[in-house]
């Protein structure tokens, strides 16, 4: 069988087992609380996959991360948005920093497969997505950070918390933008239930609250002036926009498959889900070639918005056809059906919505300049 052969020839190809052993439990129980899914993908290697060679990881390029991002998509969306997050916190790290003791602690999480968790703002009512949410209060050799985040993938299994903080500057000449890394068991962390829905529980997204946590200085990183956060988080955003595509792509495509292999419908049908996911895949290919040559300017990062809610609607349309393909009774017989139908369309709510960036988007582009609510 040809479809997905790419994506899962990619990810045998860096992590040897890991569609096999995703295949070893049903769909229901890879997706639930305490799932097998992340403590494989740990032992496997997988947080070092975005890490370069020469601090110990993988190296894999933008392009082979979103093969894979979708071919863990197609046998576990919760693992594959739980590694989304992991994946896009490195990133973040790679492109912001070039202080070399970064450069130690990555190669650390490389060695020793730790779990990054990110405690980035989330999309608000009226609060920009971009504004860093944590408070800071400066003490003697590190802060104070209070704050919380919610919901949090990785909330159980993660070994550092990064966010990004406004903090005062140590000399009295303003406000600093940094990144912070807090150690999983810090004194003052704490963790509450905040993902009811049966769906995607198994990324451990609920809520964590920080109660004034230490963080020693040694593990504040600054990166210049609030007012810079937009140009440092450009590329990283374009690489959450891609690899969360890719993820929930390979959720809509494991419908597709089933309708494949079951040769429900006539060819045309087949045919027609097909086209729909292999184009989208392609779209994304696209955003991560453009990340390869190094682009991160507003057009690449417009590109990776009007591809994300290209994406999104391809999979509205792919999943509801399938299912139907797929018929009443296999919706009614296991609950996987309408889990992955349910699963795959949790894209359109993740931030920025594609309602909320529509009129930004439109002035963009009639000539103005590309911003974020």
């Amino acid at each position: 069988m040809h479809f997905l052969h790419k994506e899962r020839v990619t990810l045998e190809k860096f992590l040897p087992t890991l569609d096999e052993q995703l295949q070893e439990q049903s769909l229901l129980e890879m997706e639930a609380i305490g799932s097998p899914a992340l403590p494989i993908f740990r032992q496997l290697g997988g947080p070092g996959l975005l890490i370069p060679r020469e601090y110990g990881g993988s190296g894999v390029t933008p392009l082979q991360l979103t093969h894979i991002q979708r071919a863990i998509g197609s046998r576990s969306p919760s693992l594959a948005i739980a590694a989304n997050m992991h994946h896009c916190t490195v990133a973040a790290l790679l492109e912001s920093i070039a202080d070399e003791s970064v450069g130690e602690f990555i190669r650390a999480v490389a060695e020793n497969n730790l779990y990054l968790a990110s405690g980035f703002a989330e999309g608000k009512t009226d609060v920009s997505i971009l504004l860093p949410t944590m408070k800071c209060q400066r003490v003697a050799d590190g802060l104070l950070v209070s704050g919380s985040k919610k919901p949090c993938s990785l909330s159980i299994s993660m070994d550092f918390l990064t966010a990004s903080a406004i903090v005062p500057g140590k000399s009295g000449d303003g406000d600093q933008l940094a990144l912070v890394i807090i150690a999983a068991d810090s004194p003052g962390i704490e963790r509450k239930p905040f993902w009811n829905t049966w769906v995607l529980r198994g990324a451990e997204s609920d809520e964590i609250i920080l109660n004034e946590v230490f963080v020693p200085e040694e593990f504040i990183y600054y990166l210049g002036k609030p007012e810079d956060l937009g140009n440092i988080l450009a590329k990283a955003f374009i690489w959450v926009e891609l690899f969360l595509s890719a993820s929930y792509l390979g959720t809509a495509s494991a419908l597709v498959e089933r309708v494949i292999a079951e040769r429900k419908g006539n060819p045309s049908d087949r045919a027609l889900v097909a086209i729909e996911v292999e184009g989208a895949m392609a779209a994304l290919e696209a955003v991560a070639n453009s990340i390869m040559l190094g682009g991160n300017s507003d057009t690449e990062v417009a590109q990776s918005l009007f591809v994300r809610y290209s994406v999104q609607r391809a999979i509205e349309r792919v999943v509801e056809t399938s299912a139907e393909l797929l018929g009443g009774i296999a919706f009614i017989s296991s609950g996987e059906v309408a889990y992955l139908l349910a699963a795959s369309r949790a894209l359109a709510f993740h931030p920025p919505s594609r309602l909320s960036m529509a009129s930004y988007l439109d002035d963009y582009l009639a000539g103005g300049p590309l911003m974020m609510p």
